[in-house]
């Protein structure tokens, strides 16, 4: 209840009292730009074009949209659409992406599709030297830039987007509250805000910790893609997965392989991957060319990793877990994931959404020598299906009362517990207590509400503890 009074409570305050500019787009640029695409967008991404558009011209209040689409569902043609309606009405966007080699890929993107069209993108990174930097800046603040990629650093001081109509973030989990309300603060008025996920969200969970969002969901992959073949792997076959591996290599492809999750600490992941690229690099793969990639590097380091792998510079790309929000790189066909069962199975698919990204088939390994149950039933699960959405729901299930705010994956140590997390009638009952009390006192100022109100500030206390970070 506690929960469902927060987010009715900030979903109301900003239908009623956050004024939105509406954007009054050129159909005509919008259905042009689609029609000359080298591809049909599917029709989810077409639904999804569609919701987004309408919340930016109806202006109040101002869109605040989650977007979320399996990897390669397409979620940046959807982004795109809406970045170019803003620029028909002379607005500017602002696009904020986790990585620089991941800002890099949209700044090329954009330029990519939008080549014929009179429209201006620029790029803002840590990276950016000092004279391109002041260019881009002054470009941005006197309204000539129609676009501004970056990562961190367009929520900077001095960063102006006098004409900012759109703020989308891509990875949204990656970003902290206060990060992400940061570039919706870069112009002078409350722009538009749309929040990218390649992680399929729950239903019963866009109830709860999204309810104070609207959702719009890319459902299905364009055609033609192809399913990943996923084996589980045992022990005694390790030397046929290298062997595999290599032979992916010979043929001109290249390969990730993911270090077993250690859980006592970063530092102790972050040994094992340097030991384990030791060994590879020294017995397995002598004669090719292996990256590191783990989550002590600098933003610099990875991205200079990244970018090597995605170049062709590396044949096999050692990482922990860090990997699991990455780049688009086609030639990767082969993941292999070791001590698969220490991983959540919703991580596990986002690891083996990092390959099958090109014309080749592509093979994700799941090395592991688990003996229980659940972690059976967790890989096995994965091996079946390729569904995001079906295995999030399982996934969901079989967390049972674990850590559904951060990343712990299952087990007794929650910060918000529920008796049962996927009872969607108990969660829909609570919702709609919760807004009877807001309709018949929308300031909770009745003392009879006060109890209702000091424990929905303490748990959003808990909760800005846990997500801002």
């Amino acid at each position: 209840m506690a929960f469902q009074m927060a987010i009715l409570g900030r979903r109301r305050h900003r239908e009623r009292d956050v004024a939105g500019t509406a954007v009054q787009y050129s159909g005509a640029a919008v259905d042009g730009f689609l029609s000359e695409l080298p591809f049909t967008p599917t029709k989810a991404q077409v639904r999804c074009i569609g919701e987004a558009l309408s919340d930016m011209a109806r202006g109040t209040p101002p869109m605040s949209r989650l977007l979320q689409g399996e990897v390669g569902s397409g979620k940046t043609l959807v982004a795109l659409t809406a970045i170019l309606a803003a620029a028909s009405d002379h607005r500017q966007s602002a696009l904020m992406a986790p990585t620089e080699v991941l800002a890099e890929q949209h700044f090329v993107t954009v330029g990519r599709l939008l080549l014929r069209r009179p429209f201006t993108v620029g790029l803002l990174t840590g990276s950016t030297r000092a004279a391109p930097r002041r260019e881009v800046l002054r470009l941005a603040s006197e309204g000539h830039l129609d676009l501004l990629v970056g990562t961190h650093a367009l929520i900077q001081d001095g960063v102006e987007l006098p004409n900012l109509a759109l703020a989308i973030t891509d990875e949204q989990h990656r970003f902290g509250v206060a990060q992400r309300t940061a570039l919706r603060g870069a112009g002078p008025e409350q722009p538009h805000a749309l929040m990218m996920s390649a992680t399929p969200i729950p239903r019963t969970l866009q109830l709860t910790l999204y309810g104070d969002l609207d959702v719009s969901t890319i459902d299905e992959l364009p055609p033609g893609r192809q399913d990943i073949l996923t084996r589980l792997v045992p022990e005694d076959k390790r030397q046929a997965a290298y062997r595999f591996i290599r032979q992916q290599v010979e043929a001109g492809r290249q390969a990730f392989i993911i270090c077993p999750l250690v859980e006592e600490s970063e530092n102790l992941d972050v040994r094992a991957a340097t030991e384990e690229h030791q060994r590879l690099s020294n017995e397995v793969f002598p004669d090719l060319n292996l990256g590191l990639l783990h989550g002590r590097l600098s933003s610099r380091q990875k991205d200079q990793v990244m970018r090597q792998f995605r170049d062709g510079d590396l044949n096999v790309l050692v990482a922990t877990a860090v990997v699991e929000v990455g780049i688009d790189v086609p030639n990767a066909t082969v993941m292999m994931i070791d001590g698969a069962d220490r991983f959540g199975l919703a991580q596990l698919h986002q690891f083996r959404g990092r390959v099958g990204r090109g014309e080749h088939r592509s093979y994700c390994l799941l090395m592991s020598e688990a003996e229980s149950e659940r972690a059976r039933e967790r890989l096995s699960a994965l091996e079946a299906s390729g569904d995001g959405f079906k295995l999030a729901e399982i996934d969901l299930q079989m967390r049972h009362e674990g850590d559904i705010f951060g990343t712990t994956q299952s087990g007794d140590q929650t910060m918000l517990r529920i008796a049962s997390v996927f009872d969607q009638d108990l969660m829909a009952l609570a919702r709609q207590e919760a807004a009877a009390i807001l309709d018949a006192d929308p300031e909770l100022t009745d003392p009879k509400h006060a109890g209702i109100v000091a424990e929905r500030d303490r748990f959003l206390a808990r909760v800005q503890d846990n997500i801002s970070d």
